[in-house]
């Protein structure tokens, strides 16, 4: 159902602290996270190995976590270290822990085998805490499955149709069709609409009379990261040939990341390095940018009932859907992929199991 090893957005920095708890479910699995006393970043299952508690109702005790149903006792490393009226604790009382790594303020988490968890792997977002930007935190939970935001995300012709007060800008924007180029791990797309209206949420911030140049340019990742440039210029001051006059900027960064099969939650943060001193100006790109968000989430969940309807319904293709049955092709693939390993991996468990059991007494 989920790539597993692969790194996820399970948090921004801050919302996980030092003094408490905080429960989060990623790809159907609750987690537990929290920091230790030097700020160390722990991330177990938030399941008591007892009874199935949630650990996230239970007690910090220092680097340590209560279950406060029967009281068992876990360190940082999951062991359970104590247990109410029993000294001996059966070295297999412990809970899973997963690779977690902090990087421009989101923390990452790693879901498969922890062998496999390269941080080198972790998209790069440097203008999450760089000093020449700025931008505000977002998250926004859904009650949809990933996908759907993904395919939205994917496909930006609909912005004139959904956002016409926030980033839309005029109709002729989705009639521009972008380059679509895989990659191995997802795609890249790129999209210029020259001499067009600048979209409400830039009109806000910059005083400009005449049409512009805007461009979205972003690759889109497993499991589903959205790294994008994307901006407006005076139109015909060169932006396409890379010569940015007057312009105004953005590295837009989104994190979708599935909660369970038919819920997901999204962060995101829009950084601009423009008017960085203006605290009114990152605050209009936020609100705007959260509008907006808000618009396709109201749309994509009317899409998602409608579909849930009746499950046997067939999307009829266009050709500004190619982005999204890429990636989409690119996620079944490392499905298939992670199936095949797992499948494999089990048969050889299976058959060391059956040497052993034939070899004489």
């Amino acid at each position: 159902m989920f790539i597993k090893n692969t790194w996820y957005v399970a948090a921004w920095d801050h919302e996980v602290t030092t003094d408490g708890l905080f429960a989060r479910t990623i790809i159907g699995v609750p987690i537990l996270m929290y920091r230790t006393a030097d700020g160390k970043l722990v991330a177990m299952a938030d399941r008591c190995c007892h009874r199935g508690a949630p650990l996230s109702v239970g007690r910090r005790e220092g680097d340590c976590v209560r279950c406060m149903y029967h009281g068992l006792k876990f360190d940082a490393a999951g062991q359970c270290i104590e247990a109410p009226a029993q000294t001996r604790i059966p070295p297999q009382a412990k809970v899973r822990t997963y690779p977690v790594v902090e990087q421009h303020r989101w923390i990452w988490i790693w879901m498969g085998d922890p062998a496999k968890a390269d941080p080198t792997l972790i998209p790069k977002t440097p203008w999450l805490d760089h000093p020449d930007w700025r931008g505000l935190d977002g998250y926004i939970h859904y009650d949809v499955n990933y996908l759907l935001i993904c395919d939205n995300l994917l496909d930006f012709s609909h912005l004139p149709f959904v956002h016409p007060t926030t980033l839309g800008g005029s109709a002729d924007y989705a009639e521009h069709p972008p380059k679509v180029e895989r990659l191995e791990d997802g795609v890249r797309i790129t999209r210029w609409a020259l001499n067009t209206e600048p979209p409400p949420f830039v009109k806000a911030v910059k005083d400009w009379t005449g049409k512009v140049d805007r461009w979205n340019i972003y690759n889109f990742t497993i499991p589903a990261i959205l790294l994008m440039d994307s901006g407006n210029a005076p139109a015909g001051t060169g932006a396409p040939e890379g010569r940015r006059v007057d312009a105004v900027e953005f590295r837009g960064c989104q994190a979708i990341t599935p909660e369970t099969e038919n819920s997901t939650h999204y962060f995101f943060s829009h950084p601009h390095n423009f008017s960085i001193d203006e605290p009114a100006v990152t605050k209009s790109i936020h609100q705007n940018i959260v509008t907006a968000f808000e618009e396709d989430r109201a749309i994509i969940t009317a899409q998602h009932r409608n579909l849930s309807l009746d499950p046997e319904f067939k999307m009829t293709p266009f050709a500004m859907d190619a982005a999204l049955s890429q990636f989409r092709w690119v996620v079944a693939r490392r499905l298939e992929q992670e199936a095949a390993e797992t499948a494999a991996a089990t048969s050889g468990e299976a058959a060391q199991l059956i040497t052993v059991q034939r070899q004489p007494a």
